[in-house]
């Protein structure tokens, strides 16, 4: 008889083979929703930059694969897997995932809704993956001619985004806190194109030729005031949120002390804003699912 570990695995294959026959990449995860091969060059005195260009496993979301062979290959290497990613932004569906968190204490649902109404777009019928915390991934396609990028509540303080170069754990994939399962009446759809309005947002802003003055001044200042504009039980989020744009627009240490001093005005403690801001830090540039 199998271990409830091997049984994990058996299954998590399983269900990534049924991804891949729809035309999805797959990659082996850990219980920690991590890739669960590692790289091969972890070992190496000065490893070079490696997507799989040497031929091993153990690259991450670039050795997804709809392939059952080498699907199977991968699980054969990986067999404490308990689950799969799906890598976006892959041909043919070039899927975009949307992360609907709840884990930062906003209602990350109602702020997807609120920009539905202000930019005039509908969130169309799609598959939808619910999360062991109580969050939801989005499956939307995106057209062949754009690259839309991984990001951390930049659309909104709970929304994160995984394209090109992300994943989203599988449907069926078991982690340390729970299955991830495929809300009712949604496993039949295909993943609905995203809505023209909402890439839009998703895009980052074309670059523009600016004037030498400091990025605090101007940027900075609305993200000053938007702290500032925080009631009682959004002051956190909206610092986090504030931080993260500081951190992704390369003005983060520059802004940080004008941030700390807004969210103090708010009501929350110095050590409060400061250890929300180092958080926002951490988290610029990391993208997993």
């Amino acid at each position: 008889m199998a271990t409830p570990d091997r049984q994990a695995t058996i299954l998590a294959l399983a269900h990534a083979l049924s991804a891949a026959e729809r035309g999805l990449a797959v990659i082996p995860l850990s219980r920690t929703k991590l890739p669960a091969l590692r790289s091969p060059h972890r070992d190496d005195p000065e490893p070079a930059p490696c997507h799989g260009e040497c031929g091993r496993f153990g690259h991450g979301v670039y050795d997804a694969s709809t392939d059952p062979e080498r699907i199977r290959a991968l699980f054969a290497a990986a067999p404490r897997a308990t689950g799969y990613g799906i890598a976006c932004g892959l041909p043919p569906h070039r899927l975009i995932g949307i992360d609907l968190d709840t884990k930062s204490g906003t209602d990350a649902s109602a702020a997807l809704r609120e920009l539905a109404l202000r930019h005039l777009f509908t969130i169309p019928e799609t598959v939808v993956v619910l999360t062991p915390s109580g969050g939801r991934h989005l499956w939307l396609t995106g057209p062949p001619d754009v690259v839309v990028p991984n990001s951390a509540s930049r659309l909104a303080p709970g929304i994160d985004i995984r394209g090109a170069g992300g994943y989203l754990v599988g449907p069926g994939s078991r982690t340390d806190h729970g299955v991830y399962s495929t809300a009712p009446g949604t496993s039949h759809l295909a993943p609905a194109p995203c809505p023209p309005a909402l890439l839009r947002l998703l895009l980052p802003p074309p670059r523009t030729r600016r004037a030498p003055t400091s990025p605090a001044a101007h940027q900075g200042q609305g993200l000053v005031q938007f702290v500032l504009a925080a009631h009682e039980g959004q002051r956190n989020t909206r610092l986090f949120w504030a931080a993260c744009r500081a951190y992704e627009n390369g003005i983060g240490p520059e802004l940080s002390p004008a941030l700390v001093d807004a969210a103090v005005r708010t009501g929350l403690t110095e050590r409060e804003a400061r250890s929300t801001i180092a958080s926002a830090a951490r988290r610029h540039g990391g993208m997993q699912h």
